[in-house]
């Protein structure tokens, strides 16, 4: 980690920084003449910033706050190391960070412990989740008093459709593109393929697969705040919102992964198209735990406004064979990448926490040999199926007193998310909906 720093020399400043329970990112700025000590030694903040609520202010009645005299937890680096912040206009260096106990066993309330305890289950039995995400965003013009798509660099026109998978929608903001693309090979994630989506300026990066979960989550938070930084730069705001427009498609945030043991072969391929008995393990512990995982899926209460009928974002509790209307879909194509695609949760999610809810669940399925019913066929929206909660209150309640979640999650991790969002609730529904869509926009 130092010889980053020795190697690029321009660099002013540092940030560390963690994930808090929303995924905000939450540290310090440090003079890079200090930089060394926080490598070595690790950095201090309260236990209770990583339980802010959506605002980034206490919890009420948190025992994290005045109850343990807000005690300090050490953060220290992750594996990732430094890397640049191509949004900031001074050379700067971002260090992310994990949270421990004074003893040095892993804090329980960090998002990042809560994913790397499930790998180490997997870790347990020989087994490795390979993982990639596909996220969603929508680049936004908010200077006025209603949301709008920017006009392009390029021509100086506003889009006035959309245009699914259109060249010349890509091509209209090539320089934000391009830039972008440099970035992540700057911060090294694996950005793959854009794409125009079905919403007013709306696009899709897919990042490629890897074997580290962990890293998986790291390059989808860190593609977070670059998208969002990058685009202020440009003049306009970039949203991961679940749906900042009602009248078009929401931002949705697909996990692909699939299974290798120790020797590298994927277990959920069984040379044909079905898939392996282990396929059918995890597919049914996906599908036993999504309807008490929906707090993670949609941690917000703009989330719910995704969760419609024929609105591009599944609503029923299915599974199914290329098939992009139910909730998880198995992907054609080689056998050898046979895997599950999990398509519920939205763009404001905490990647983290996500993956953590759907490994989690895969690996339940798979310990307890469960089996999934038949996959469906046709229009999920038109069957009669088992449907997610319709509202956040009922899936902070389900979320809290629910079995399955305490077999992925710990108890602290589960106390602390259920009163950040009963708080951001109780918030929320004091705010008119443009007051709403000001504090999601930027932050999630």
């Amino acid at each position: 980690m130092k010889n980053w720093l020795r190697k690029h020399q321009e660099v002013r400043t540092i940030r560390v920084a963690a994930a808090d329970i929303n995924g905000q990112p939450r540290g310090k700025r440090v003079p890079v003449r200090f930089a060394d000590a926080v490598v070595e030694n690790g950095t201090r903040f309260p236990m209770s910033v990583l339980n802010l609520d959506i605002w980034g202010e206490d919890i009420e009645d948190s025992p994290l706050v005045f109850e343990s005299g807000d005690a300090d937890g050490i953060l220290k680096p992750t594996e990732r190391g430094f890397m640049p912040m191509p949004w900031l206009d001074a050379p700067t260096a971002l260090l992310p960070i994990w949270m421990f106990r004074e003893n040095g066993k892993p804090y329980e309330g960090d998002p990042r412990h809560a994913l790397a305890a499930v790998i180490d289950r997997y870790k347990a039995r020989g087994l490795t989740p390979v993982c990639a995400m596909e996220l969603e965003f929508y680049l936004i013009d908010d200077s006025g008093k209603t949301l709008q798509v920017p006009p392009s660099p390029r021509s100086g026109k506003r889009r006035k459709a959309a245009e699914i998978m259109s060249i010349r929608a890509l091509d209209a903001f090539d320089t934000f593109f391009t830039d972008l693309y440099d970035a992540c090979e700057a911060m090294d994630i694996p950005a793959d393929t854009a794409i125009s989506e079905s919403g007013l300026g709306q696009f899709e990066i897919n990042l490629m697969h890897t074997d580290d979960a962990l890293r998986a989550a790291d390059d989808a938070w860190l593609f977070k705040l670059l998208v969002k930084g990058l685009a202020r730069r440009h003049g306009f705001a970039a949203s991961f919102m679940a749906k900042p427009y009602a009248d078009y498609s929401g931002n949705g945030l697909h996990t692909h992964f699939s299974i290798i043991d120790k020797e590298g072969t994927n277990v959920f391929d069984n040379g044909g198209t079905e898939g392996s008995p282990l396929l059918m393990n995890a597919v049914a512990g996906c599908l036993a735990a999504m309807h008490d995982s929906a707090l993670i899926f949609a941690p917000h209460d703009n989330s719910y406004e995704r969760l419609v009928p024929e609105a591009h974002a599944p609503n029923a509790i299915c599974w199914a064979y290329e098939n992009r209307t139910s909730a998880i879909r198995i992907p054609s194509g080689n056998p050898k990448a046979r895997r599950i695609e999990h398509r519920v949760a939205g763009g404001d999610v905490n990647p983290y926490l996500l993956l953590a809810a759907i490994l989690g669940a895969a690996l339940i399925g798979i310990e307890e040999g469960m089996t999934p019913p038949a996959p469906i066929t046709g229009n999920a929206y038109a069957l009669d199926l088992p449907l997610l909660p319709e509202t956040w209150q009922e899936a902070i309640d389900i979320f809290e007193k629910s079995p399955v979640i305490r077999k992925i999650f710990p108890q602290e991790l589960i106390h602390n998310l259920v009163m950040t969002k009963r708080q951001e609730l109780r918030y929320i529904d004091e705010l008119t909906p443009e007051e709403k869509i000001e504090i999601y926009l930027d932050t999630v």
